[in-house]
């Protein structure tokens, strides 16, 4: 669902529960990419949910990345997985065997983030979906949000762009093996050793969302708004997955980009040397993406040696500023 659909479908829950709810530290109140519930002084719940279609042929790989998917968003929050919850939409005419690699590559990823499946729901549906409620804990005062991000600071981002890209490409059998094998290799990526990383004692993180539906653009004009603020991204400092600017060019897009250049609107302006297939890019909807952190410009060296410590790719791809009414909120430079 786009942008404004969703809030248009989420305004009349705002004023259900009450203007304050003092444990509720974060919930539809300030659109984020988890509930945090605190517990007690030093405990917080962080829960998530996410699930989608098959993004890839492969359902070992497709359970991975959903599963990759969900729990990004607890990484997002400065959080760590305890545990999941498998959330299944199967058809009856399909293998059972199918369904079943779909789960172990979920597990399998689960594992990986060091929490574990306590369970599920399956229902009947025309189309396989996969996906995970997943739920973490993190200290009540180390909580990451999107609001935050300060005048000064810099913007890193921990994976490349191009995955909705890359899988249409794939759908419309235009893509290479080697190009698809990257993007799965992307998207199967757990945000666990990036954010790990991005907790080493001074590295000041002011903002953190992570990169998916509603592309990169989508999801920096979200922390801009809640911090106030306005940002410059430099487009030749992106990263982009092999084939994906090819893609572009060649017309692989898919229908959520154009639904996320509607909601953005006259709220980016591009500078004249940035080229169409990187519009596109900016705009992709992605997948298990990387998160986009807003840290204080003296933690940047920091962070990018934590973060190539643990393998992580870090691209620094533009600046905070402060906001200017006669200005875009974004503002993407060759």
């Amino acid at each position: 669902m786009g942008a404004d659909a969703l809030a248009h479908v989420l305004q009349p829950l705002q004023g259900m529960f009450g203007a304050v709810i003092p444990d509720l530290l974060v919930g539809l109140g300030s659109a984020d990419d988890a509930a945090v519930y605190r517990i007690n002084d030093e405990q917080a719940i962080v829960a998530t949910t996410d699930f989608f279609p098959p993004v890839v042929d492969d359902p070992f790989s497709f359970g991975a990345i959903a599963a990759a998917n969900a729990l990004s968003d607890i990484y997002a929050m400065g959080g760590k997985p305890l545990f999941c919850l498998n959330l299944v939409g199967f058809p009856d005419d399909l293998d059972a065997a199918i369904l079943t690699d779909i789960l172990r590559g979920g597990a399998e990823k689960v594992r990986e983030s060091g929490a574990v499946i306590a369970g599920g729901h399956t229902v009947t549906d025309r189309e396989p979906k996969y996906g995970l409620a997943a739920i973490g804990i993190v200290h009540p005062d180390r909580i990451w949000t999107k609001g935050g991000a300060e005048p000064g600071d810099i913007l890193l981002l921990t994976k490349p762009l191009g995955t909705g890209v890359v899988t249409t490409a794939l759908k419309n059998e235009a893509a290479t093996e080697t190009d698809v094998a990257a993007a799965v290799a992307s998207m199967s990526l757990l945000n666990r050793a990036a954010a790990d990383a991005l907790r080493f004692p001074g590295i000041d993180i002011h903002a953190c969302t992570d990169v998916t539906g509603f592309g990169f653009l989508g999801h920096a004009l979200e922390m801009a708004e809640q911090s106030q603020v306005s940002m410059v991204l430099e487009v030749g400092t992106f990263g982009w997955l092999p084939g994906a600017l090819e893609y572009a060019a060649a017309g692989h897009i898919p229908g959520g980009t154009s639904r996320n250049r509607h909601h953005l609107g006259a709220r980016v302006v591009f500078a004249n040397g940035v080229t169409e297939p990187e519009r596109s890019l900016l705009y992709d909807p992605q997948t298990s993406g990387g998160l986009l952190v807003s840290i204080g410009a003296e933690s940047l060296d920091t962070a990018r040696r934590e973060l190539t410590a643990v393998g992580a790719p870090s691209y620094v791809v533009g600046r905070v500023v402060p906001p200017d009414a006669q200005a875009a909120d974004l503002i993407v430079e060759a």
